[in-house]
Order: C-alpha cells, then sequence, then structure tokens
C-alpha cells in the first residue's frame, strides 16, 4: 500500500517524541477485579489508558460544552467518525449515520451500536441498519467509541468498530437523591425553531434499591420548511445491591418518533431556496418498547459471573412520495428481539503471568415482517400489500484471555457464530433460507511503558451475515456469504498531568462485501465487494497549569486522513462513496470563575456521492461531487451553584453546504444554517 512508509514514519514519530517526555517510574500494577456491569466486561479492568485499541470516551460535560444538539453533532468530533447526512431522513433524530474508517455511513450498517450494552438495531443480525435508532442525546451518560481492538466479544458486524450509549447512571452512594432538568431553545436562521427538554432523578436507598428515571423529548421543526419532528425518550433504571459482591439491575425503556422528512432538492431547486420542501406529504415514524434484565457476581477475588437478558418491539413507517407526485409509497415494518448473553471470568495466576479467562454465550433471536403498498393520491386506491416474514436464530460463542505479564498485556481470543436466517414471500408462498458459520479470531497487545504511555497493536476479524432483504437473492448458482473483514492497529496513546495525544496508524480489508447488482429488477446481490482501507487517527489535548499564568485554558485537536479504496468491479481504484479522506477538528476552551467560553471548529474534504466518483452534477442533484466545508461553533457558559446557562451559536458564519440523498428522493440536501440555542439547566 503507497502510504504505508509515510504512515508508519509518522507514528514511529509520534511514539518516539512521546518517549522523550519526562521519565516515571514502570508502573504496571495489576487492576484488580471488582463488580462494574461494565459493557466491555470486567476481570482485568479495561480503561481507555492501557486499552489495546483505538478507543474515544466522551463523558456528559464534555458533551455539554461542544453545544451539540444531536448525536451525531457529538461523533463528528472522534478521531476516525464521520456522521453523514445521506439518507432520506437527513437533519431528523429518527435515524443514526455513522461511518467509521472509511465505511459507508449511511444507517450505520457496519458498526455495532448498543444502547447500555444491548444492541440498539431493530434486527441486529436480520436490519442492522439504523434508519430507526431509538436514542437522544439528552439520556446520555456517555459514548464510547472503540475502533479498533474489541472485537471478540461484541457483534455481528464490527468491521466498523463498536459503538456504546450509557444511559443517565443511577446514585451510586447510599441515601443519595439526585437530578436535574433542562430546556434548550434552538433557532434556526432558516426553517424554523425546535425546543429539546429533558428530567433525570435517580436515588440509592439505604436498603440496597436504586432507581432512577429518565427521559428526553424534543418538539418543532429542523431548518427545512415543514420538517416538523416530535421525540419522546422515556425509561425507567433500577438496581438492587444483593450483598456487596452481587447487584440485580434492569431497565424499562419507551421511545416514538414522528419525523417530516423534506428530501432532496434538484440544483435548480437548490440555488432557487435551499430550505424548501418539495414533498410535503413525505415522513418516518416508530416506536420502540424494551426490557433489559442482569445480574452480576463477583463470586470472589478472582471469578466474576454475569447475565443479562433482554426483549424490546419495534415498529417503524415511512411514506415516499414518487416521481410523478401521484402516488405514495408506504413501507410499515414490526421487529422483535430476544436475547440472552452469560459470561464468566476466571482470574488465574500461572508464575510471572496472570490470566483473566472470559468465556461467553449470546443467543440472538429476531423474528419481523417487512411490507409494501402503494396509496394513489387522486382516487385513495390501495394496491395489494406485498409482505415478508423474516426470522433469525443466532448463536455467539467466544473466549478470551487478557494475560498480564509485567508491562505487557496480550489477549488473544475467537468468537464463533452460528447463524440460521429465513424470509417467507407471503404471496408467492416461497421461501429463502441461508446458514452461516465463522470463527473469528483476535490479538490484542498493549505495552504499559510507565504510567503515562501506552502503546498498542491488534488484529481482528469481522463479518456481516446475510440480511434479510438480500435473502431473496440467495441460490444454489448465487450462494451468498457473510461478509468479511481483517483490521490491523497499530498506535500509541499518552496522558500526564495536562497532556493527553494519541495516534493510530491501520489498516482495513473488506474482501467480500454484499453489494447490489445495478441494473437488475428485482433487486440482485452478490458478493462482488472489496475495498481497502487505510489511515492514520490522532489526537492531542492540552490543559494549562491551573497555577500558571494561563490557568483554566485548554487547547485540542485532531486530525484524520483515511483512503479507502474499491478493489473489484469496473470502480476498482476509485474512492468508497460518501466519505472525505481528511477530517480535523480544533478548538479551545477557557474557564474563569462561574464562566466557561468555548470556541471550536470542525471541517472535512470533499467526498463523492457514487461508486463511480463522478464529478460533474446531475441537473437533479443526485450524483457529483460533494464539495467539502468548515463550520466554526461558539458557546458561553456561566455556572453557580445548582444552576447553569448556556447561550451558543453554531455554524457562526452561516455557511452554506450540502450532501447528497441517495434514496429514491434523490438530491442535495442542505446541512444546518446558523442556529443559536440557549439552554438553562438546573440540579440537586
Amino acid at each position: 500500500m503507497s502510504t504505508r512508509p509515510a504512515l508508519t514514519r509518522c507514528a514511529a514519530a509520534v511514539a518516539l517524541a512521546l518517549l522523550a517526555q519526562q521519565s516515571f517510574a514502570q508502573d504496571a500494577a495489576l487492576e484488580t477485579v471488582q463488580i462494574t456491569g461494565n459493557w466491555l466486561g470486567s476481570g482485568l479492568q479495561n480503561s481507555v489508558k492501557n486499552f489495546a485499541g483505538a478507543r474515544t470516551v466522551v463523558q456528559k460535560d464534555e458533551i455539554d460544552q461542544t453545544g451539540a444538539a444531536s448525536i451525531a453533532d457529538v461523533l463528528r468530533r472522534i478521531p476516525g467518525v464521520q456522521a453523514s447526512e445521506n439518507s432520506g431522513t437527513a437533519g431528523s433524530a429518527i435515524s443514526l449515520n455513522i461511518g467509521v474508517r472509511g465505511l459507508t455511513g449511511r444507517y450505520s450498517p457496519r458498526s455495532t451500536v448498543l444502547l447500555d450494552g444491548v444492541p440498539l438495531a431493530v434486527a441486529p443480525y436480520g436490519q442492522p441498519q439504523l434508519s430507526f435508532a431509538p436514542v437522544s442525546l439528552n439520556n446520555i451518560e456517555s459514548i464510547d467509541v472503540v475502533r479498533g481492538g474489541g472485537a471478540v466479544r461484541y457483534g455481528p458486524q464490527n468491521v466498523g468498530g463498536i459503538i456504546n450509549f450509557s444511559t443517565r447512571a443511577i446514585p451510586e452512594t447510599a441515601g443519595t437523591v439526585s437530578g436535574d432538568a433542562s430546556l434548550r431553545y434552538n433557532d434556526f436562521s432558516e426553517g424554523g425553531h425546535n425546543t429539546q427538554y429533558s428530567a433525570f432523578i435517580g436515588a440509592q436507598g439505604e436498603n440496597g434499591l436504586g432507581v432512577a428515571i429518565l427521559y428526553s423529548g424534543m418538539d418543532g421543526t429542523e431548518w427545512r420548511a415543514g420538517s416538523d419532528e416530535k421525540i419522546n425518550d422515556l425509561a425507567f433504571k433500577f438496581r438492587y445491591r444483593i450483598d456487596a459482591a452481587s447487584q440485580f439491575y434492569g431497565k424499562l425503556s419507551y421511545y416514538d418518533v414522528t419525523s417530516k422528512t423534506p428530501g432532496g432538492l434538484t440544483v435548480a431547486q437548490y440555488k432557487a431556496d435551499p430550505f424548501q420542501n418539495t414533498r410535503p406529504t413525505d415522513f418516518w415514524n416508530g416506536e420502540r418498547k424494551g426490557i433489559d434484565l442482569g445480574y452480576l457476581n463477583a463470586l470472589s477475588a478472582t471469578q466474576e459471573f454475569e447475565i443479562k437478558t433482554y426483549y424490546n418491539e419495534s415498529t417503524r413507517q415511512s411514506a415516499l412520495i414518487n416521481a410523478a407526485r401521484t402516488q405514495l409509497a408506504y413501507q410499515p415494518r414490526n421487529y422483535t428481539v430476544l436475547g440472552i448473553e452469560p459470561r464468566y471470568t476466571q482470574r488465574v495466576v500461572s508464575g510471572a503471568a496472570t490470566h483473566d479467562i472470559t468465556a461467553g454465550y449470546r443467543y440472538l433471536r429476531e423474528r419481523g415482517d417487512d411490507n409494501s403498498y402503494n396509496l394513489t393520491i387522486a382516487s385513495g386506491a390501495r394496491s395489494a400489500t406485498v409482505s415478508f416474514d423474516n426470522q433469525t436464530d443466532a448463536h455467539a460463542f467466544y473466549i478470551d484471555d487478557r494475560i498480564a505479564l509485567g508491562a505487557w498485556r496480550i489477549t488473544p481470543g475467537v468468537r464463533f457464530e452460528h447463524i440460521e436466517s429465513q424470509r417467507d414471500d407471503r404471496a408467492a408462498r416461497s421461501s429463502f433460507e441461508t446458514e452461516n458459520d465463522k470463527a473469528l479470531p483476535s490479538l490484542n497487545v498493549a505495552y504499559l511503558v510507565n504510567p503515562a504511555l501506552t502503546l498498542f497493536t491488534n488484529y481482528s476479524t469481522s463479518f456481516g451475515p446475510v440480511q434479510n432483504l438480500q435473502l431473496n437473492s440467495q441460490t444454489a448458482s448465487n450462494p451468498l456469504k457473510p461478509e468479511l473483514a481483517k483490521t490491523a492497529e497499530l498506535g500509541a496513546r499518552y496522558k500526564h498531568k495536562g497532556l493527553s495525544a494519541e495516534a493510530t496508524i491501520y489498516q482495513l480489508r473488506f474482501d467480500n462485501q454484499i453489494i447490489q447488482v445495478p441494473g437488475i429488477t428485482p433487486a440482485t446481490f452478490r458478493n462482488i465487494g472489496a475495498t481497502h482501507h487505510e489511515g492514520l487517527e490522532s489526537a492531542i489535548d492540552y490543559r494549562f497549569d491551573r497555577d500558571g499564568a494561563l490557568a483554566g485554558f485548554e487547547v485540542y485537536a485532531n486530525y484524520n486522513y483515511t483512503k479507502a479504496i474499491q478493489k473489484s468491479g469496473d470502480t476498482i481504484g476509485k474512492d468508497v462513496p460518501f466519505y472525505s479522506r481528511n477530517t480535523g477538528t480544533v478548538g479551545a476552551r477557557y474557564a474563569v470563575g462561574a464562566f466557561t467560553i468555548n470556541l471550536s471548529g470542525t471541517a472535512q474534504s470533499k467526498q463523492y456521492s457514487d461508486a463511480a466518483n463522478t464529478v460533474a452534477e446531475a441537473a437533479n442533484g443526485g450524483v457529483g461531487r460533494i464539495p467539502g466545508f468548515n463550520v466554526w461553533n461558539a458557546q458561553l457558559g456561566y455556572k453557580l451553584g445548582g444552576v447553569e446557562l448556556l447561550a451558543g451559536v453554531n455554524n457562526a458564519a452561516d455557511k452554506r453546504y450540502y450532501t447528497r440523498n441517495v434514496d429514491g428522493n434523490a438530491g442535495r440536501m442542505v446541512g444546518a444554517p446558523r442556529t443559536v440555542y440557549l439552554q438553562a439547566r438546573t440540579s440537586f
């Protein structure tokens, strides 16, 4: 690969620079086994500092400082992650479009996305796309993005990393009651305005029972005309501490959203008014109800057991008008997911090495149906409904061994997946079936140079199973196989006093992607896609000495380079669509007394909207190169006691930029204009 020497020299230079910092006495003390219920599993505690892979955790206070109005706004600041808007729900909170390291971001199909360790997708195997993403920013305590080094335990599709959203936590201290409420008003320089509101209250009783209620909502419009949206996100969490070593925990959740989706614009329409809505009848809506239950027990100083189970029901529906404006296409879909995941960790000391051996199992049962019909607007006549029933039963077995040997942390592991899927065409009374078995090994290595510096490298394999819609193409002559990817990383992480820095180089080979064959009706899929990805992720943060002249001042930056190239078909050698080779963030924060000031900017380079990397733009706006852009955001905060006030502006220069939608409502889609917001929060 052509960039390897340059990237390798860059990584070596970073490592040498970090090693040249002040020397510290080596401290490779063994982490303790402690009861945590952490979504990565416990055993030898995997702190971010010592984690053997590229990983970023963003806490709630950091999220608040960004001025982010959505989860996508936060993710854009994480190295290696791009949050796109190239879907029919662009600008809406109903979907989540996350691309990691050049992988497609449309509905996040290449990443394992979790909420409190539970899969977020309505059908994690059969439909991993997050066209309906039941999660809201105000209920989130932290966002943990593992881009490499965590593939063994979590799947099925984790070539694009593992992203876990943790909801607000129950207080830890017995006898403690805490809560807060917030209200935020967003005013767009074009379009409309909306209001976001949230409330939280939690308590931990002396009897061991802890509870929390979380609510987040939004009502109003986005920056496009007629982009009305309403969200309700409610959860009840509980935890019962049976004794000092064990606990029972759970969560009941409900989420609903209704969103108008204006769709793409032609070039002429965009030039006339980029904020207009030519599709006022289009909408998406969805609802999800769920329950999660778990039991965690630190059986002894060297043993831990956890089992969790979850069940959720989801419905979602969209309506899209056709090009002739004569019919509306409705697509109602229903899903249920049942999962159970036991795991056991045993610590074993053998000579100078300490092993934390974890074995686990996951069973996932998916059932659902997808339906479609057309409604003729003039007559109100409704076509026959086309329906498919889908079912998947998936079994995953994994084992890994985190070995502590002096300053080394070495974790070999393997996950084995067995998947059985079936799709039934009700009208034709035909079935499409597939069965997949795959072993996925990985090896993660970290070296704790000193308490400040960790070097790491890893190798992992990942795959994506054949999905529901793709099963229609499953025949004896076209035996679809799971998508397979192999990832390798090399990086360094440094943290001491006010300085934090990291750099990672990586290579990803995605050798047998399932892609749709163009020009064939009905849709046909084959194992013919291959892409190679390589790049550099880097970040630095410096907080000036609290006793110095610049006390309270912090600066930060990250820069990411990704080269994602197609390696098969007629478009071999061209860039993967909808991904920028260069992205970056810079910012500064200053705190003095009760006041804080934040200034930040994000930028990304150009993208292509199709596999052919077409430069010239089509008149309908559906294809052509997408220019790069940058935006600047500013925020002023005031906090006194339990009251916090924030005022800010995003896209301060009111810069116009756009992406493209590749759905049936293709065209240009304008990005958020200047947005002024006011927020108040009170806590106790």
